[in-house]
């Protein structure tokens, strides 16, 4: 096994037990630097945006207005080369160290929080995007282009937060025209005594879909560019599904664009997947 795919029994257990992990290195410079360069030329061409894989997460997404949060969802459809990297080879063995031989993983989403401002990420737990009617085993694995500092926006976690189920959210600022999501403010009592990781470039954290988690705003002078790539097995149906408000309400223009794709007969790549740093 390649010693950047491997993790210590040490490692698995504090998964386990705390719901999150901090790797130093999950894959080489040389691969830092050929993601980095496919990721700045995507972001660049806002990749994906008339099929609503491109878009603001944190701001109304209006057309001319500058992004505080520009995401792209699937970028290894627009970068394919992504999918031959030594990332997603390392990252897929070791989620199967975490999850068993039968998790599959894959390149989901990419966010870059712009220089001087760009905005954080509030409080969320991901499956609170997800089907409510599921429950899921899975994995997030962060991966910074960069250094990932407390100054531009390093992951966040409340250790032992896995346990709990989906708790109440709302959109981002209570502004359904907004992707993101928030934790409702009668929840954020619970997200004192959090971690704050920060990585070097071609590091990574692990955290799975219930994990409460968090990045602040990016205050440095340079972009802040983040590859987040899911690994699972099949979820189960839930015995008493839930009910997610926060989504039925949305009125989003990525949804707008992705519908009139899909109109169109275009394929716009499916629903979001894993949400959002």
């Amino acid at each position: 096994m390649d010693d950047l795919a491997f993790l210590t029994d040490e490692q698995i257990m504090f998964f386990h037990r705390e719901g999150y992990l901090s790797v130093p290195r999950v894959t080489t410079d040389a691969d830092v630097t050929f993601l980095r360069r496919s990721y700045d030329r995507i972001f660049a061409g806002q990749a994906g945006r008339d099929v609503g894989d491109q878009f603001d997460l944190a701001g109304t997404d209006e057309e001319g207005r500058k992004a505080s949060l520009p995401q792209i969802l699937h970028p290894a459809k627009y970068a394919p080369e992504m999918n031959t990297s030594a990332l997603l080879k390392n990252a897929t063995i070791m989620a199967r160290l975490l999850l068993g031989p039968d998790a599959v993983c894959e390149i989901a989403h990419a966010i870059n929080k712009p220089p001087d401002g760009g905005a954080e990420t509030p409080w969320h737990q991901d499956a609170a995007y997800w089907d409510p009617e599921l429950r899921y085993t899975a994995i997030s694995i962060w991966v910074p282009l960069q250094e990932a500092t407390v100054e531009n926006g390093c992951m966040e976690f409340v250790p032992g937060s896995q346990t709990l189920d989906v708790l109440r959210h709302r959109s981002i600022n209570d502004d359904p025209r907004i992707h993101g999501l928030e934790l409702h403010p009668d929840e954020m009592a619970r997200t004192h005594q959090a971690v704050r990781c920060p990585l070097p470039a071609g590091g990574a954290t692990f955290h799975g879909p219930y994990m409460l988690h968090h990045t602040g705003p990016n205050r440095s002078s340079g972009p802040r560019r983040a590859l987040i790539l899911n690994a699972g097995i099949p979820p189960v149906r839930r015995e008493l599904p839930l009910r997610f408000a926060w989504m039925e309400e949305k009125k989003t223009a990525r949804e707008e664009r992705a519908r009139s794709a899909r109109a169109q007969g275009i394929d716009p790549g499916g629903a979001p997947t894993g949400e959002v740093r």
